[in-house]
């Protein structure tokens, strides 16, 4: 029959459908459980250390019967799986959340790393900014103990970065013992005899009210001046009578209004005092050229706020730029205005160098209405603050090398050099930079983080945080304890002395009395494992007036054409001119 044989044939599809879909489910309950086997292994492992805690906790528990003090066990254990539960719950960080408790040895370690480099794994001349051995140079210095170096030199002679100054055959016996420089041109009623080495600019907040004060008397008791910063003239400033040097910066602190504008009665006022030995008007800095800064409410006290002329608990602002001058001649009749305003104190600028053509504007202003600058600081990028964004830190501003190098031919090529001195300030601590700085064409030099050193900083790289640990740049009271004003004071005066004692030591086996005799040609660089050059062969050293008898011969000839004393903007298309 028919249908018996269908009904058989349809019974035996069912069936084999059956066990196929039986199979198939088999499998995927068998792979279903080698998942979940996996996956209960993988959460054991990753959640090993809450676990371990949790199985602690219950054998301590157990073991209480057998005496009390098991119990002390649940105050290691307990925290930690209360840690690995918070962890496996939590959202916002991932690496936690798959290892609780665990991933935070990592951030244990992400914190000590710059400890456990700075003195475990780096070398001694490869820190960063400042290397183990320059700082290690500072403080032995500072407290007075032996700074000679045994068994030779650690710096690789051969390397492309090496540099050396040339000695003489006849070396000086008896150079200056106190070298210094008169600040102030013809224009000036009140020059200035400053030290050959100096405290750059550092402002009252961003350093505590002791370190102002240890400066300020180190200043005092080593004959050389203590730049204020932007920040204002603090009564710490005032406390010991150590020379100062007014910073006036874009937010005009210390000589505001109520909208921020420049208030010359305010000015006037303390720009007289005797302590002001100059003013320096700050057009950019090289940790941060061309940013400005922000002070927020939370860190404007009273006492902040009365020293800069700001409200309390409002942000600070320090603009991008001034609103008292726009170009080149309106900054010369400021700082004219400035100078008579002080007394006939000498008055100069502060710049991180830029874009060249401005520098030459500078002069081309300075020529065109008689006024002259009393000096110029220039400020590498190399320059450091207590924050600054990396990209501004790392890439823009021209370093110091090639920044004094463009101001110096500026002056020179203008016939200006004369009239105007120059200040370099960027990484500057020992003899040996400032001699190399003096051959390129600085009048004097000034340092802000070696100061810091001297003083007790240890480059721990919390400035920003307000949590230094030994009080430099903190405004914590207990922290500042830790930095005696007394000490540290004789130890920046130290420190001054005998990096002083040192460029003595150099200038005397170059055969010269005085460090402004060094020239480019004393300096030497490597150009290549085969090669050195003298530095006037490697870097344009313009003759006197090149610019004003020649500039299309130099290689400063289209930035000449581009600067425009009326303003800091090119008076050429910069891109056709150079083609």
């Amino acid at each position: 029959m028919i249908f018996p044989g269908i009904i058989q044939d349809n019974i035996t599809s069912i069936f084999t459908t059956i066990s196929k879909k039986y199979k198939s489910f088999t499998v995927k309950v068998s792979s279903l459980k080698l998942s979940v086997k996996r996956f209960n292994s993988d959460v054991l492992k990753r959640a090993i250390v809450p676990i371990m805690a949790g199985g602690l906790s219950l054998i301590f528990l157990s073991l209480v019967t057998v005496s009390p003090w098991w119990l002390l066990g649940l105050t290691v254990t307990l925290p930690l799986v209360a840690l690995g539960v918070y962890d496996w719950v939590q959202q916002c960080w991932t690496l936690t959340r798959n290892y609780p408790a665990a991933a935070r040895i990592r951030w244990l370690f992400y914190d000590l790393r710059p400890y456990l480099r700075a003195y475990i794994v780096e070398d001694d001349l490869e820190g960063k900014p400042f290397s183990f051995d320059a700082r290690n140079l500072v403080y032995a210095r500072a407290r007075g103990k032996t700074d000679t170096h045994p068994f030779g030199t650690e710096r690789d002679l051969a390397s492309d970065e090496y540099e050396w100054l040339c000695h003489s055959m006849a070396p000086a016996e008896n150079p200056e013992k106190n070298p210094r420089v008169s600040i102030g041109s013809a224009q000036c009623e009140q020059p200035y005899n400053a030290s050959l080495l100096n405290i750059s600019a550092m402002s009252f907040g961003s350093l505590s009210a002791r370190a102002v004060e240890a400066l300020n008397k180190g200043a005092r008791l080593g004959g050389f001046y203590h730049d204020t910063g932007e920040g204002g003239i603090s009564p710490y400033h005032l406390k010991w009578g150590g020379d100062l040097v007014w910073e006036i910066g874009s937010g005009y602190f210390g000589c505001r209004d109520d909208k921020g504008n420049f208030d010359p009665g305010l000015f006037h006022e303390s720009a007289t005092r005797n302590e002001v030995k100059m003013i320096e008007i700050k057009l950019s800095q090289g940790a941060k050229p061309g940013y400005g800064g922000l002070l927020p409410a939370a860190k404007v006290t009273e006492e902040i706020a009365w020293v800069r002329k700001v409200p309390k608990g409002q942000d600070c602002l320090s603009p991008r730029s001034h609103s008292a001058f726009s170009t080149p001649l309106e900054m010369l009749e400021f700082a004219a205005r400035m100078r008579q305003l002080s007394g006939g104190k000498p008055v100069g600028i502060k710049l991180c160098v830029g874009q060249v053509h401005e520098v030459l504007a500078i002069m081309k202003a300075m020529l065109k209405t008689g006024i002259h600058l009393d000096f110029i600081v220039v400020d590498g990028g190399e320059g450091g603050t207590g924050a600054a964004p990396v990209e501004l830190s790392d890439y823009v501003g021209m370093p110091l090398t090639e920044g004094l190098m463009v101001v110096r031919n500026a002056l020179v090529g203008t016939g200006l050099r004369d009239k105007v001195r120059l200040g370099a300030s960027g990484k500057v601590y020992s003899g040996a930079g400032m001699a190399r700085n003096f051959a390129i064409g600085a009048d004097w030099c000034n340092a802000a983080r070696a100061f810091m050193f001297s003083i007790g900083c240890i480059q721990a790289q919390r400035c920003h945080l307000g949590t230094c640990p030994t009080g430099v740049t903190t405004q914590d009271p207990g922290r500042q304890r830790g930095l005696v004003v007394d000490v540290q004071a004789k130890r920046a005066a130290r420190f001054h002395q005998q990096t002083l004692t040192a460029l003595g030591h150099i200038v005397a086996a170059a055969g010269l009395a005085h460090p402004r005799d060094l020239q480019p040609y004393h300096l030497i660089r490597r150009v290549g494992t085969a090669e050195a050059k003298l530095f006037d062969r490697i870097y344009p050293f313009l003759p006197e007036n090149a610019l004003l008898e020649g500039a299309e011969d130099t290689p400063y000839s289209e930035w000449w054409q581009a600067a425009n004393p009326a303003s800091f903007r090119p008076r050429i298309d910069l891109a056709a001119a150079r083609i």
